[in-house]
């Protein structure tokens, strides 16, 4: 493992510094159609298409299976996972902005995914209904910033980028745990999952909350740390 984090970063280090550009935005191998109104995918957040790929690798079923990204944005994480499946499996992506549904479904077309990956508008799990208890992987980058924090961002960020994407509600944890609930009820046993978090105390509050206030509804959860080596991802298995 820390021979593949190795290799990740030196990935990162070795692309061009992040910039706040609508039009295109290069994200691991890709190059993605941005505007205003999408979240431009953050080079930490490629470590989500990373650890699936771990666990599509070992497991035939998650390969073959339905994975779905809640909260696609520009269609990043859908299109990464959807490239590791091939035409075995399928990934179903939503998002509850017509702007960035629009974007993903644009990103996908571009690159021939939409046999594979599905877009569709709505919150959360809301679209998704068919597919409970079926889901063999779940990934997510939601809004995790605390409300109060958001004037606060880079400026950048704050006139570029849309607030349904970045605010999380007074904690920032809004989101994540509307997600953890519904993943207990749409994975399938054994099913996999990843959600990005805004650092150590959310990762350590989120794993708390799933190994004792869902307790008996996954297994295996634990906190991942990024590049810079702050606890940014929570992992783990549906019991």
């Amino acid at each position: 493992m820390e021979e593949l984090y190795a290799l990740w970063k030196q990935r990162i280090e070795e692309r061009r510094p992040f910039q706040y550009i609508v039009g295109c935005e290069h994200w691991r191998d890709l190059v993605l159609s941005v505007q205003e109104g999408v979240l431009i995918p953050r080079p930490e957040t490629e470590l989500i298409v990373d650890m699936a790929n771990e666990v599509i690798l070992k497991d035939k079923e998650m390969k073959q299976g339905v994975w779905v990204d809640l909260g696609t944005g520009s269609g990043a994480l859908a299109i990464g996972i959807g490239r590791l499946l091939g035409n075995e499996g399928r990934v179903i992506a939503t998002d509850l902005s017509p702007i960035a549904a629009s974007v993903a479904a644009f990103n996908v077309q571009r690159y021939n995914l939409q046999d594979v990956v599905e877009i569709r508008t709505g919150s959360w799990f809301e679209p998704l209904d068919e597919f409970k208890g079926k889901i063999v992987g779940l990934v997510s980058n939601p809004p995790y910033i605390p409300s109060g924090d958001i004037t606060g961002l880079q400026a950048e960020v704050v006139r570029h980028e849309p607030k349904l994407a970045l605010d999380g509600g007074a904690n920032g944890l809004d989101d994540l745990l509307n997600i953890c609930k519904g993943a207990a009820s749409f994975l399938k046993a054994g099913g996999f999952f990843i959600f990005e978090t805004n650092g150590a105390k959310q990762s350590k509050f989120l794993v708390d909350f799933l190994n004792i206030q869902m307790e008996g509804s996954f297994q295996y959860v634990n906190s991942v740390s990024d590049f810079a080596g702050i606890q940014r991802f929570v992992t783990g298995f549906r019991k």
